[in-house]
């Protein structure tokens, strides 16, 4: 059992943009308009923002990470650690983080590496950063946790289409011998890595020729090898089984109940999974912010960013105590006990900003790409 403290680290600021093209799925004319509005009752996802082939996770932390450090009069060469947490990483090699690093500015006596985690990312995120930070001798870090999860999954695949968002935000963490400890509870299961997977394109099956070809896996559901497959039963019963016990086991060892937290922040699964996990801890609907309605499953970009979109006010004015639970693929879970303390906040951010000439996707390309 994995129940670890972080301690001296301060949770300082926290950024977070999106794509500006928005997808209404009442729109997806894959479904009739009564299935459309079935689904979306059930997952909860009524539009999501979709990045298309021109804008990467990447960009989107960067511009978020960019208008934190200017919020916070923090000069790019006093980070000492950047750690970028996606499965939708710029090249095959080098890491993302890396790239990052120069684009950014950061100096060349910085740390910079990659975790490919998913959902369960930004939990694990802030566990490493938090403990490298801890000891004092590295003072600032930047936690850039985003995806481009719409990339992955095919137009002509109902379970998954209509349930993916595109996100990238920015986390500043300091040391501070003064900050309250943070408390986690991480847990993996390699048993089920299947449940949640593309088959091919890395090295255990190379791309080939008919990796991208398109066929009908199941009645009504077509995609190839090269999208995401979703075992939707098999997530269900993970999530049910393992995120309300790792939630309660953190808050007994912290001699803890419920009612001391004054937030939950799940990731954004769908709506009837994250329903059932706070029925079964007994949260009322007022200490669980959601931003599945409009921005779907945006991953490991999920937790920060319904804390932008939810919580940004009060994030910046008084002290706040949460806890973060994120699960997914991997299988992976982890939840965190987090108090934050005014930190700052910055509107969500849209990209492109004015003045940027990034193309936006049409439908048509999105129907074509996928």
């Amino acid at each position: 059992m994995a129940l670890v403290s972080v301690e001296n680290v301060k949770f300082s600021g926290l950024a977070a943009c999106v794509p500006q093209f928005e997808y209404n799925n009442i729109d997806y004319d894959l479904l009739s308009k009564e299935d459309n509005e079935l689904l979306i009752k059930t997952i909860g996802v009524e539009k999501r923002r979709m990045a298309g082939p021109h804008i990467t996770a990447s960009d989107m932390c960067q511009m978020a990470a960019e208008k934190l450090l200017s919020q916070m009069s923090v000069n790019a060469s006093e980070i000492d650690i950047l750690i970028f947490v996606s499965q939708s990483r710029d090249y095959v090699l080098p890491c993302t983080a890396i790239v990052l690093q120069d684009k950014m500015g950061l100096p060349k006596t910085s740390l910079a590496f990659d975790i490919p985690l998913g959902c369960s990312g930004y939990v694990y995120g802030i566990y490493v950063l938090g403990s490298l930070l801890s000891k004092g001798q590295l003072k600032k870090g930047l936690l850039l946790v985003g995806d481009i999860s719409s990339l992955s999954s095919c137009y002509l695949d109902p379970s998954t289409f209509p349930l993916f968002g595109d996100s990238g935000t920015a986390t500043i963490l300091e040391y501070d011998p003064a900050a309250k400890p943070m408390w986690f509870n991480m847990q993996s299961d390699g048993s089920g890595w299947e449940a949640i997977s593309i088959p091919e394109g890395g090295t255990r099956n190379y791309p080939k020729e008919d990796s991208f070809l398109i066929k009908e896996v199941a009645p009504g559901i077509k995609r190839s090898r090269f999208h995401l497959q979703l075992n939707g039963i098999d997530v269900f019963n993970f999530t049910l089984r393992e995120v309300a016990p790792n939630i309660n086991v953190l808050l007994k060892h912290l001699s803890k109940t419920t009612e001391d937290y004054q937030y939950y922040l799940f990731h954004q699964a769908n709506k009837l999974m994250n329903e059932t996990i706070r029925k079964k801890l007994k949260l009322v609907p007022e200490k669980v912010p959601y931003t599945l309605h409009k921005y779907g499953n945006t991953s490991s970009g999920s937790i920060p960013l319904t804390m932008v979109s939810e919580l940004r006010k009060e994030l910046e004015e008084k002290p706040l105590s949460l806890i973060f639970s994120g699960f997914g693929v991997g299988l992976s879970w982890a939840s965190a006990a987090i108090e934050t303390d005014k930190i700052i906040c910055p509107e969500l951010i849209e990209y492109p900003n004015l003045g940027d000439k990034t193309p936006q996707p049409k439908i048509e390309d999105i129907k074509s790409f996928k």
